[in-house]
């Protein structure tokens, strides 16, 4: 039988994205052979694919896709970062992109959407089985304008609209097209950078605001501030904590003397009308899902026999 190394299994996890024991267990099966292993983890296609849903999947890619007025912003997750180098993977999270383009942004439309004779949710599974990890798509948000441009930009693109974050900003105007979509680019990476939690006060969550005050009186308190000192103290707190979380406040990344306001102001001449921010959705992959750490040159080495040097 042929001697199966740690290097043999994880140069066919990064061909083929396959889990480590099944890597393992696909060049056992073909005496080592890459190409038969290849096919072998192939084969086993569905039978496999249930048991992997409750693996943890934190990784996977962003997509973005934008039409005319309307864009869309979706995460699909995998177990390992090896997976978005994954040709059928990143072409699965490009279509599921696509489809949300048309129907919105309902995951259960998306998944029950048909793409030629198989549903979403038929090709995620498809891509499960041939891939060997567990995928997820686990949330969509789109953004719409009447007329106008929605912008949008990709960080850490690993192909076009594909990466580790996505960003959308609506802009309302009647101006040029073209004018919109650049300064649109420009906003969406300044949502990236700035990570605001609204456009303007009136859209933060009120819990946030009484939050942020409690803990300014308070902080007052503790240094014996009279009452009425500290009701003026938090109050314009308030406004400083408004400027660093609410994007028509923020001082804008491309320019910082100004704000994002008055960059708008500004460039209004350029796009030949007002305009107005109607919304932002911020995607970044994996926030909000615990991660299981692991020592990767270990799990190699463990998944081929082997013994890690200390």
């Amino acid at each position: 039988m042929a001697q199966i190394t740690a290097q043999m299994v994880k140069d066919l996890r990064e061909m083929t994205g396959a889990g480590m024991m099944d890597c393992k267990a696909a060049l056992g099966e073909t005496s080592g052979n890459v190409d038969a292993a290849v096919d072998w983890l192939r084969k086993k296609g569905l039978s496999k694919a249930a048991k992997k849903a409750d693996r943890v999947a934190a990784e996977g890619l962003i997509g973005v896709a934008v039409k005319g007025t309307k864009g869309v912003v979706v995460e699909v997750n995998s177990e390992t970062d090896f997976v978005a180098r994954n040709d059928l993977f990143q072409g699965l999270v490009k279509m599921i992109a696509d489809v949300a383009l048309d129907v919105g942004a309902d995951l259960e439309k998306i998944k029950a959407a048909k793409v030629g004779s198989k549903t979403v949710a038929d090709a995620i599974t498809e891509t499960v089985a041939k891939v060997g990890e567990n995928m997820t798509l686990r949330r969509a948000a789109e953004i719409k304008v009447g007329q106008g441009a929605v912008g949008s930009y990709v960080h850490n693109a690993v192909i076009d609209g594909l990466g580790k974050m996505g960003v959308l900003v609506g802009l309302e105007s009647t101006g040029k097209a073209d004018e919109l979509a650049a300064l649109g680019r420009q906003l969406a990476m300044h949502v990236a950078s700035a990570n605001p939690l609204a456009v303007d006060p009136s859209g933060l969550d009120p819990a946030i605001v009484t939050r942020e005050k409690d803990v300014l009186a308070d902080k007052f308190k503790a240094q014996g501030k009279p009452a009425n000192m500290i009701e003026k103290i938090v109050e314009s707190g308030i406004r400083t904590f408004y400027k660093e979380v609410c994007l028509l406040e923020q001082p804008f990344i491309f320019d910082d003397k100004k704000s994002v306001t008055q960059a708008l102001k500004e460039a209004e001449g350029k796009v030949g009308g007002p305009i107005k921010i109607t919304g932002f959705v911020r995607f970044k992959l994996g926030e909000g899902v615990e991660k299981q750490e692991s020592d990767f040159a270990a799990e190699v080495a463990a998944a081929s026999g082997v013994t890690k040097p200390n």
